[in-house]
């Protein structure tokens, strides 16, 4: 069986990514990060939007879910988690819009990893 549980060092990483790489068309309260247990998936992590049917009738709005398959994810150093992160925000549309990017032309490795250094580059200033 599945078990979620909040993991606020993680949401916190994922704030100062967005914050850091300036990915302006999130809206931070409404995409969270959880762990998860038991799960039998190969992913690292995954990402869900809330049903835009669900959404509507509860009168919600875009709200997203970043879940980390934890037996996987929590044995990553912090540079392999940072990628990690950055790639499943990737796959939030610049429109905000409750739909997933898919892999290919937005959402790649060469993408993570150019953000990614980005990513460094402005750590190491600071």
């Amino acid at each position: 069986m599945i078990r979620y549980f909040k993991v606020q060092e993680e949401e916190e990483r994922m704030r100062r990514i967005v914050r850091l790489l300036k990915m302006e068309h999130i809206d931070l309260n409404k995409v969270r990060v959880i762990g998860s247990t038991g799960s039998k998936s190969r992913a690292i992590a995954r990402i869900w939007p809330i049903p835009r049917a669900v959404s509507y009738a509860f009168d919600l709005g875009t709200l997203y879910t970043i879940e980390l398959i934890w037996e996987r994810y929590y044995v990553l150093g912090d540079d392999d988690k940072d990628k990690v992160m950055i790639h499943e925000l990737l796959h939030i549309p610049g429109k905000f819009s409750g739909g997933l990017r898919p892999h290919g032309k937005k959402v790649n490795q060469r993408e993570v990893n150019k953000l990614f250094r980005q990513l460094k580059e402005i750590k190491d200033l600071s």
